[in-house]
């Protein structure tokens, strides 16, 4: 398999403990007590030798750089110790050698390690931090803490200006970041593209899937998500895969990889199994491409995110009222949310160590100090409402979806029965769900698309699928 574009040559040049020793010093200018991060550990799937994958907290990640599972780190000011046991004669066993901890702590910057029986309240005394996903690490921060933890999303006093100041670090990238978000696009990259050739001959969903994780695990990835790759695109978050492939659908694949530092991608393509666009599948399709290609080209510093989704909702509107599928102003149809009939969901979102960056912190994150989210149909699922900044990455994921549980409603299709010619509507059977989604950098003077190398275009899409 050939090097992917961006894999390898956007290397940072810049050490591990470099990029982590200014992530700390960017850290004490927002803050000026010490933190306490803990990486969680594995959970057990049914018995407790056989444990899911192991995913380090990504605030974890952040400031340590690399995916230790049960350790923690304290920072104060610039100063950096880890806590983490040597691994044991039975873990070599079972998993071979293992670097000692003194190497790790100088591979990041640490100056200081420690065995986890040295990590006591005196060490945790006065400490910040935000919790751990896993219950038996939340239930150790909460005892070594001395203190219940409050959610995520509404932590305590110290904890909030913790998070806070994360979230104002992390919602911009670092060059290291970049590179790494690169790379996680480069190999997603390749497997859409192996997942269009796969469909030549694939008989269900899971083997187009399996060709496009195939990719990743080539490359040491892994999906940064479970894979959406199916035939009923109308399911925003379809996980089956047992659907037979036929002649006439739409195959709508939502995949991205997560390299081995715990950076993401999020890429999303929608093509015609037969490699044809019948005429109603290319006619929306026009219309979701066009609304994806003016949001990417209207993002710049300073444009407010919801404006974007709310420009998408415009564009798709106009477009339906073009085709006879809606009646009236687009204006006047996105007002009263006519538009979530078909697109229901939000723009994108934040991108960066989570594929959804920093959602478990709820909406801290994704809306700006004051906002709430929308009680409104149409603004209900939009995940990021704040300015966007250089150094941000944003997936631009705009779609048309036929989701028999919103248009079938009886008291949708009450308030709607004046704008939507159903009968037009049913001529586009054929089209359940369609999202075209890619990774954008928001630069000084505009914006970086990350996965432009993936076409967009219908006659692309169709080479790519034909061969």
């Amino acid at each position: 398999m050939g090097k992917p574009k961006g894999i390898g040559a956007a290397a940072c040049t810049i050490s591990l403990a470099n990029v982590l020793k200014q992530r700390r010093e960017k850290l004490a200018e927002l803050i000026n007590f010490p933190v306490m991060l803990w990486s969680g550990r594995s959970r057990s799937r049914n018995f407790p030798a056989n444990t899911f994958p192991f995913r380090a907290s990504s605030h974890f990640l952040y400031f340590a750089g690399l995916p230790l599972e049960n350790a923690a780190i304290r920072i104060e000011g610039n100063q950096l110790t880890l806590f983490m046991d040597e691994a044991g004669a039975a873990d070599a066993l079972w998993h071979g050698e293992m670097p000692k901890r003194d190497a790790i702590a100088a591979q990041i910057g640490a100056d200081a390690d420690y065995p986890l029986s040295r990590l006591n309240q005196s060490m945790t005394d006065d400490c910040a931090t935000i919790p751990v996903l896993d219950s038996a690490t939340r239930l150790l921060q909460s005892q070594l803490l001395n203190r219940m933890l409050a959610p995520a999303d509404n932590p305590q006093q110290r904890d909030r200006t913790l998070t806070d100041a994360i979230v104002t670090l992390r919602l911009t990238h670092d060059a290291a970041a970049i590179a790494e978000l690169r790379k996680a696009g480069a190999i997603s990259i390749q497997a859409h593209k192996a997942g269009m050739a796969a469909t030549r001959t694939a008989k269900t969903e899971a083997e187009v899937r399996a060709a496009m994780e195939a990719v990743m695990m080539a490359y040491n990835a892994t999906p940064a998500y479970s894979s959406i790759v199916t035939v009923h695109g109308e399911v925003l978050h379809n996980d089956q895969y047992h659907h037979l492939l036929q002649s006439g659908e739409l195959l709508l694949a939502d995949v991205g990889a997560e390299v081995t530092s715990g950076w993401a991608s999020d890429i999303t393509r929608t093509w015609p199994v037969s490699g044809t666009f019948s005429p109603t599948q290319r006619a929306i399709y026009e219309i979701v491409l066009l609304a994806h290609d003016t949001c990417i080209a209207t993002l710049r510093p300073g444009v407010e995110y919801r404006d974007i989704h709310l420009l998408a909702a415009r564009v798709i509107a106009e477009g339906l009222v073009d085709l006879g599928i809606l009646n009236g102003r687009p204006t006047d149809l996105v007002e009263m949310d006519a538009h979530a009939l078909f697109f229901p969901h939000g723009i994108g979102h934040l991108l960066g160590l989570d594929v959804h960056d920093m959602e478990d912190l709820g909406d801290l994150a994704g809306y700006a100090a004051g906002r709430l989210r929308s009680d409104r149909f149409g603004l209900g699922y939009l995940r990021l409402d704040r300015p966007l900044q250089s150094g941000m990455v944003v997936t631009i994921e705009p779609g048309f979806y036929q989701v028999p549980a919103i248009l079938n409603d009886p008291e949708r299709r009450a308030r709607y029965g004046h704008v939507v010619n159903w009968k037009r509507l049913a001529e586009f059977a054929d089209v359940r769900g369609i999202r075209i989604e890619d990774d954008v950098l928001i630069t000084e003077t505009g914006t970086d698309v990350l996965t432009a190398e993936l076409p967009t275009a219908i006659a692309a899409i169709a080479q790519l699928v034909a061969g």
